[in-house]
């Protein structure tokens, strides 16, 4: 994993020259002028963009660089499926998962709270429904020949369940009665941005944004004193396009949709995103949806939980736990967009 030198941000930055003038004729000393760096690479399958509001201090910056790798890095060796080494796909291999199985803390934390999120959602949000996610092709696996059938899925179904894992907090474990494949897709970016945000602030970075393949986390402000201002896509796979402006402060934000991750097989669509209830990819009008929480785990297990309701069933819930969520709902005629009351404060256009 490599990552790229910081650069500045272009449309960021104020001249030099004028910021002295301005220095001059206030009578004050000047002050080294703040500017929005970008330290990007990729991870987990995708990128990260990470910008953080500093002075020209290439050293700081290029140790910045290095103690994100790092941190990434550590998330990966923990939580990824597609990585034999990982601590994870050890757990995962084990056949007799019945004994407590030592976690480290990070990898605790994620499972800690994909429960909180399973328990909150009545199970539309499942970590262990991975078995089913590689029948359909979406996880390490090779895809298959042909859509599983209704059988093998309620076979496989039958041994997945969150409520199958057992957790312990001290000393950090877990166990299962019957062996479980754990999947963190649907989490770990979001953890990712948590644990680059923190690192930042151990660092006395106070203004950042923090990206990891569209999830998101900021404080602070850009050095001109706005907010951070974030795009929610158009639910379309043929081109970027924008929905709604949002601003943010301190908080983070993630979205699931069906329109980026998917394959057709026989005249048929298949989401990567797949309901736990029924072991097949989602197949309602939700386009995507769209979730600020406090840390980006949660707004990201949020979003895929949502995503897997339906716009009824989530928009319920989201109204009723004063979660603010956004969704993207298809129609006949184009796109319908609804917002719970709790989001309505975050956006701009």
């Amino acid at each position: 994993m490599t990552s790229s030198i910081p650069r500045p941000v272009r449309g960021a930055l104020v001249s030099v020259c004028w910021a002295l003038i301005i220095a001059a004729l206030a009578g004050c000393s000047f002050q080294p002028e703040e500017k929005v760096w970008e330290i990007s690479g990729p991870v987990f399958g995708t990128t990260y963009h990470i910008n953080v509001v500093l002075t020209d201090d290439q050293s700081r910056l290029e140790s910045l660089a290095s103690g994100i790798k790092g941190e990434l890095e550590t998330v990966d060796a923990a939580m990824s499926t597609w990585r034999s080494d990982s601590e994870l796909s050890e757990l995962n291999s084990k056949a007799d998962q019945s004994e407590w199985f030592p976690l480290s803390e990070p990898l605790y934390e994620v499972l800690k709270t994909a429960e909180e999120i399973s328990e909150l959602t009545g199970g539309a949000f499942d970590v262990t429904i991975g078995p089913v996610v590689n029948l359909w092709g979406f996880g390490p696996e090779a895809r298959p020949e042909q859509v599983p059938s209704d059988d093998l899925l309620a076979r496989v179904l039958e041994q997945t369940g969150h409520d199958r894992l057992e957790l312990r907090a001290d000393p950090p474990a877990v166990r299962s009665d019957t062996p479980q494949y754990v999947d963190l897709s649907a989490i770990a970016k979001g953890y990712g941005v948590d644990v680059v945000s923190r690192y930042l602030e151990s660092e006395g970075v106070d203004a950042y944004l923090v990206e990891i393949g569209g999830e998101v986390r900021v404080s602070g402000h850009k050095p001109d004193g706005d907010a951070w201002r974030l795009a929610i896509e158009q639910p379309v796979s043929a081109a970027r396009q924008v929905n709604r402006v949002v601003v943010l402060e301190d908080r983070a934000m993630a979205t699931s949709g069906d329109y980026r991750n998917y394959y057709e097989s026989e005249g048929h669509r298949y989401s990567h995103t797949i309901d736990p209830a029924t072991g097949k990819p989602i197949s309602h009008n939700l386009a995507s949806v769209t979730v600020i929480a406090d840390d980006c785990k949660t707004a990201d297990a949020l979003a895929t939980g949502f995503n897997v309701m339906g716009y009824e069933q989530a928009d319920v819930l989201a109204t009723r736990e004063n979660i603010p969520a956004y969704f993207i709902i298809r129609t006949e005629n184009g796109f319908e967009t609804h917002q719970t009351p709790a989001f309505s404060s975050y956006v701009t256009q």
